[in-house]
């Protein structure tokens, strides 16, 4: 189980769900990743920024004009694991 551990790469201050984002890393998404927004686990984080401390998330059922969902800045405590 330790040998899993050490082949994990560190999470990135700053990442991206999204392929197009210069903040995206497909090496982090090989792994299950888990976000705590204010103590409390969150399942829908799109973008987040531990230094900053911000997650992006969802709007309900709003699309933007590319029919992707519009996403609103939340700001607070954020911490990134690997489940």
């Amino acid at each position: 189980m330790t040998d899993a551990t050490n082949q994990r790469p560190s999470l990135p201050d700053h990442l991206s769900i999204d392929p197009r984002s210069p903040h995206y890393a497909p090496a982090v998404f090989e792994f299950e990743i888990g976000i705590h927004f204010n103590d409390k686990e969150r399942f829908d984080v799109e973008e987040y920024c531990l230094s900053e401390g911000w997650v992006k998330v969802p709007a309900k059922k709003t699309l933007d004009r590319k029919g992707k969902p519009l996403l609103i800045k939340i700001k607070g405590k954020v911490e990134a694991f690997y489940k």
